[in-house]
């Protein structure tokens, strides 16, 4: 090969690259990093944390999520809210998922925090990067590569996430290759939000705080068909000024305790409150408090409700309240149950505390046998949804509802 052939043949490859990749480079330095929620930043994605097993040493994770909103200077958070002693990550990196593990070559870029590679998380404390410089598209497969090289003790991250992630021995943070990234997780370790700067400063996000149904149990794996996954290719077709969409939602969650998981009311700070951007949360919770039969009354589950309304609002966000969708035949129901749903249902679609309703009871219960799932919407377990409850669920939520005028 000749030098001048050689020189047109990485200069065509630069070429097709920069016209394959969504992550286009930015010549501008990074700004200093900002605090969450200034400077711009929207978050793209988030998953709820709570405790995930135990943490182990050398062992590295490629975290595959997937971006709603579009914009530059990307940011991770990471989270050791579950730790009980300090959390090293000496490498931490941001590249685009070509298939598998494997990324997409020239997209992957190592981060820093504080202008650091390393960063150290106190027992109960998340961090932020800085920003990183160029762009990424909505809809876009981020691989978010970590290595820690002592953890031990309890680790942090969210469970289900209905997405192939990668576990490695040893720090392959930086190889392109999936190689070295052959086991396989369900899990996302360590990592609970991304955000980004939307070429528009007048772009927010909404927040869903949920349980398993936002979760999106039962949903397609790997397909990206939760409710909010639906909503946030919704938002994008709209153009509204919401775009990116943070799903909060974790399996087993309840209003008002904390037996699965952290309940919302003890959550809403880390979870929602703090994200990046954040102009609207939709509260859809209560479900999992009804069916536990643990006396649970209209009157309780209601004041939790009016607790979280009231903390968002001084924050400065909109609510919009999700009435509770029906589930006789699962195997918890029973009429005390069912007759709480119906009060507390009256209360959010009358009770003039919420910005703004989404009717997800009319849009899931069958016509003939209200206080069932429409059989269409129905997994088979009569209280989780498949992927066409969970694009109806996105359909009954109005995109313009959700920038309120607080």
């Amino acid at each position: 090969m000749t030098g001048r052939s050689a020189r047109v043949r990485r200069l065509a490859a630069a070429v097709l690259l920069t016209l394959a990749c969504p992550w286009a480079p930015v010549p501008a330095a990074a700004a200093p990093p900002a605090p969450a929620g200034q400077a711009g930043q929207v978050v793209t994605w988030s998953a709820s944390a709570d405790r995930l097993g135990e943490g182990a040493a050398d062992r590295g994770y490629r975290l595959i999520v997937h971006t709603s909103v579009a914009g530059s200077a990307l940011r991770v958070r990471l989270s050791n809210a579950f730790g009980d002693r300090p959390l090293t990550l000496d490498s931490v990196r941001a590249g685009l998922r070509r298939t598998g593990a494997a990324l997409v070559p020239g997209s992957d870029r190592p981060l820093t925090f504080r202008g650091s590679r390393m960063v150290t998380l106190p027992a109960g404390t998340v961090a932020w990067s800085d920003p990183l410089p160029g762009s990424v598209r909505a809809g876009a497969d981020l691989a978010i590569s970590l290595h820690t090289p002592d953890a031990a003790g309890p680790a942090t991250g969210h469970e289900m996430a209905l997405q192939t992630s990668y576990v490695g021995q040893g720090d392959h943070t930086a190889e392109i290759s999936g190689a070295n990234w052959a086991r396989p997780t369900g899990s996302w370790w360590y990592l609970d939000a991304v955000s980004v700067r939307p070429a528009d400063p007048a772009t927010g996000a909404v927040v869903v705080l949920g349980d398993s149904l936002t979760d999106g149990w039962q949903s397609t794996p790997g397909l990206d068909r939760r409710w909010p996954d639906y909503l946030a290719r919704r938002l994008h077709s709209a153009r509204t000024a919401v775009e990116g969409v943070a799903n909060e939602g974790m399996s087993g969650n309840k209003v008002l305790t904390d037996d699965a998981g952290t309940g919302a009311l003890h959550r809403l700070e880390r979870d929602v409150l703090t994200q990046p951007g954040a102009r609207t949360v939709v509260l859809f919770e209560g479900v999992n408090d009804l069916k536990a039969h643990t006396g649970v009354t209209a009157a309780g589950l209601i004041a939790g409700y009016r607790t979280i309304v009231r903390r968002a609002h001084a924050a400065g966000l909109c609510v919009v309240g999700a009435t509770i969708g029906p589930f006789e035949g699962w195997s918890e129901w029973d009429p005390a149950a069912e007759a709480v749903r119906q009060e507390v249902n009256r209360f959010v679609r009358a009770g003039g505390e919420f910005d703004a309703v989404a009717d997800f009871d009319r849009v899931l219960r069958s016509p003939h046998l209200p206080r069932r799932l429409l059989a269409g919407f129905d997994n088979g377990d009569h209280l989780h949804l498949d992927d066409a409850g969970m694009r109806a669920l996105a359909g009954a939520v109005d995109p313009h509802a959700l920038d309120c005028a607080r």
